[in-house]
């Protein structure tokens, strides 16, 4: 073959792989779409309820679905399989000649069943929620004005005056960022213990309607937890013996304790607000001792070289997707350590300690 014919064929290789990858993220959607109609078709529960590798057919007789769409099924499975929520099995009882195959679940797909004491299915429907969609048509539009986000745009409201006002919306996102908490603060009581030694009273800024207080208080009687937020978030929530629910601002006061709690938190404002929270914690704190301090449940960015060059990495990339979706839903950002230490220092923090134990997140020790 001449090296003309070659250096064609590079070129046409090229142009394709290039297709190929637009082509990838043009229909990247469809990916979270079909998820969101096996869960809704309540696939991963009847598959768990089997108790064994399912074969194809009993899955679709299985399925409240018109009997002319039963071939699609296989077609929807196929996609969520290569995704890897799904695997296909050897049935025990087929034979060598037969190789009968059934699906049975992934650890992703486990963690989506709805009885799931951890499931992460109602954040994974709040974040694809229909609403939440709109707001990224408006992206353009926003980075060629001085609106504050897409979602502003969108609606003419912040995200949390919106949700002030919808109370499906509110639920919702509660909902969702409940589902997380439960996740995130199991594995956080598991292997971080020592991060709530000498901790007497904690206060859960922003901490919604208290699933990870209410995780904390049951796994330390010890510790009075307070779950503060906003005061229509917390409105009518009931705690019990080492558990309250605070309304306020926090941008005007957080309530004493020995320790400040703040997840997902400083990512949704801006440099200036995220100091002035921060000084609030910081006046919060009555401890002097080792409980005294300020825990944060947060995102630390891989500095940009990383980033870029570790494509393989999930959690590097959860971190961007993140990020961008800060920018359309609130005028927030994920940061950097030496962006986080900043902020610290500007607050009159002394020093931090980071814990990379959350993949994606971490968990952040500030101390006055």
């Amino acid at each position: 073959m001449g090296s003309l014919n070659k250096q064609v064929i590079g070129e046409s290789t090229r142009l394709i792989n290039a297709q190929t990858h637009i082509w990838n993220h043009t229909f990247s959607f469809i990916n979270s779409m079909s998820l969101k109609s096996a869960i809704d078709l309540n696939i991963p529960e009847i598959i768990h309820k089997h108790g064994k590798p399912m074969p194809l057919p009993l899955l679709i007789s299985s399925l409240q679905i018109h009997p002319s769409k039963s071939p699609n099924i296989h077609r929807l499975m196929r996609l969520l399989t290569y995704s890897g929520f799904f695997c296909l099995q050897k049935l025990p009882e087929s034979s060598e000649e037969e190789d009968q195959e059934g699906y049975v679940l992934t650890d992703s797909s486990t963690l989506l069943l709805k009885d799931h004491p951890l499931s992460a299915t109602p954040f994974f429907l709040g974040m694809i929620d229909q609403a939440l969609k709109k707001p990224w048509y408006e992206l353009t539009n926003y980075l060629q004005s001085d609106e504050p986000s897409p979602f502003h745009m969108a609606y003419g409201s912040k995200i949390w005056e919106c949700a002030k006002v919808d109370s499906k919306f509110n639920d919702s996102f509660n909902e969702a960022m409940a589902s997380d908490a439960r996740l995130v603060i199991s594995v956080v009581i598991d292997s971080c213990k020592e991060v709530f030694k000498g901790i007497k009273s904690l206060v859960d800024v922003g901490g919604g309607t208290g699933s990870t207080a209410k995780a904390i208080a049951n796994a330390f009687p010890e510790i009075q937890c307070t779950v503060f937020d906003l005061p229509h978030v917390v409105e009518g929530l009931q705690g019990y013996a080492n558990l309250k629910f605070v309304g306020g601002n926090m941008f005007e006061a957080v309530p004493p304790s020995d320790a400040i709690l703040m997840k997902w938190i400083l990512h949704d404002w801006v440099d200036e607000e995220c100091v002035k929270i921060l000084k609030n914690c910081k006046e919060a704190i009555t401890s002097k001792g080792e409980g005294g301090k300020l825990i944060i449940i947060d995102m630390v960015l891989e500095e940009d070289d990383v980033m870029v060059r570790d494509k393989n990495n999930k959690s590097v990339e959860n971190q961007m997707l993140i990020d961008v979706l800060l920018m359309v839903l609130y005028p927030g950002k994920e940061r950097s350590e030496k962006e986080l230490a900043n902020l610290f220092r500007s607050a009159g923090f002394s020093y931090y300690k980071i814990h990379h134990v959350l993949g994606s997140r971490s968990l952040i020790e500030v101390y006055p």
